[in-house]
Parts: C-alpha cells; structure tokens; sequence
C-alpha cells in the first residue's frame, strides 16, 4: 500500500511523484526515529532544486546560497512534525518559499529572473527567445541584457506571491496541485494568479514580441 493511502493524505501526485514521496516518507521515517545521516540524502536529493527556486525569487547567489541552507536546518530541526500529510518535497519547498518570501519582505528586493545562464539553461533560453525575438549572435546578447531590464521592471508590479507562483510554475516545472500545496493556496487562486501575471507580463514585454 503506497504511503499516501495509508496516511489518508490529500495531495494528488503523479506515478513518478508518488513513488519519490513515497521513497522520502521511508528516509523521513528513518530520521525520525533517530538515524540523523539519512537526512544527509534528502539534502543531496533536493538542495539544487531548492536553490534554484530559491535563486530565481531572489535574483542573489549569496541569498539563495543562505536561504537554502536555513531551508534545511528548518527542515531537519521540525522534521518530527512531519506526517506525511503531504510528499516531503511538498513541505520542503513550502519552508524554502516561506523563507525566501520572508527575505525579500524585509530586504524589499525587486530583481526577479537573471538571464547570466541562458547558454547553461537551454530549456528557458530556448523557451525565452524563441517566444520574443529573432535575435543571433550580437544582436542576441543585446537584447538579453535589455530584456533583463524590462522584465525585472516587469515584475516590480507584482505582488511577491505572483512572482513566486511564477517562478514555481515556469521555472521548476511545478503542476498547479503542487504549488496550491507550497503556496498553501487553492489550485483557483494559483490558477488566478498565473493568468493575471502572464497577462501582465504580456503586455508590458508585448514590445518584444516577433510580429
């Protein structure tokens, strides 16, 4: 019997999603009941993923670097209120987000994506300028730097939690369930938040956009 049948739980998973949670409920155990070096693969399983999300919200190499270490410290330090009511990656990037939203209120930071890593990232440098432009070679450098601007402008009008879903949906991939469950929101109000966004987002880069 798979984990979340057994513990009753409410998220709804995918048969790979499921299977890593179920994978993680038995590390997790393993924790709790007093083995603390298991916890040293859960780390080695999700901190550049964490980071990631994490980098993405903040725009700061450092930040992100601190806040995914705070991440699992939280983590590992509240790992016996863990139940399995959700998948561990659920309820670790619940506690990265919390952090990370927690930072940018009080630093009232605004940069949002950085695009220093289009040539590494092929899945979002493909995504990106295929979508606005029909740049090459020094033209596409260019518009880079200054789509960067834009999009950071962009984003200063948006509420922190619309950029967070946005960061969760198109950057780490995350279904509307699974970011409802981090965000602890209802999938319609991720949903909401997403159209209103993208609609912005649209709008203000419309200019970049391949007539």
């Amino acid at each position: 019997m798979s984990v979340s049948k057994a513990l009753g739980k409410t998220f709804v998973a995918t048969p790979e999603r499921q299977h890593e949670a179920d994978a993680d409920w038995a590390v997790v155990q393993r924790v709790q009941k007093g083995n603390v070096a298991e916890f040293d693969e859960l780390i080695r399983k999700y901190r550049e993923r964490v980071y990631g999300v994490i980098y993405h919200m903040t725009s700061n190499r450092e930040d992100a670097a601190d806040l995914t270490q705070d991440t699992f410290i939280k983590a590992f330090q509240s790992i016996h209120r863990f139940q399995g009511q959700s998948s561990f990656f659920t309820w670790l990037y619940r506690i990265g987000v919390n952090s990370a939203l927690t930072h940018l209120r009080k630093s009232r930071l605004r940069s949002f994506f950085s695009f220093d890593r289009l040539d590494e990232e092929q899945r979002t440098s493909a995504e990106v300028i295929a979508a606005l432009t029909d740049a090459t070679g020094a033209d596409r450098e260019t518009f880079v730097h200054e789509l960067q601007q834009k999009l950071n402008e962009a984003m200063q009008k948006l509420s922190i939690k619309h950029r967070t879903v946005i960061t969760l949906f198109e950057i780490d991939g995350l279904g509307h369930q699974e970011i409802a469950e981090v965000m602890n929101c209802s999938v319609g109000t991720v949903r909401s938040r997403l159209h209103y966004a993208k609609q912005l987002l649209q709008a203000e880069l419309q200019p970049y956009m391949r007539q």
